[in-house]
């Protein structure tokens, strides 16, 4: 786990992380920022989820931790959309 950021980055506060928009159903990604404080345990730092409903400002997100299926609130910024396209992309030239 990253507990610092680039040294270029620190202090830097991404406004489009701050106040990017999920779906219900989208899957993300668990990314610790080092610049915001979290109240989530270390322990799903990089685990993925499906983002479940919105509560204020945060994400209920619901996380698979070992056999259970657990809830999080987690803000938006520690929060990282997935592509769910798997399909192969094939470009000719």
């Amino acid at each position: 786990m990253k507990k610092k950021k680039q040294i270029r980055t620190i202090g830097k506060i991404n406004l489009s992380e701050y106040f990017k928009e999920l779906k219900e159903g989208d899957s993300v990604g668990v990314v610790k920022d080092a610049s915001h404080a979290s109240s989530f345990p270390d322990r799903i730092h990089g685990a993925t989820g499906v983002i479940e409903s919105k509560r204020g400002k945060a994400y209920i997100v619901k996380l698979k931790e070992f056999n259970k299926e657990k809830r999080f609130i987690i803000q938006a910024i520690h929060l990282k959309r997935l592509n769910n396209d798997n399909k192969l992309k094939v470009t000719k030239k």
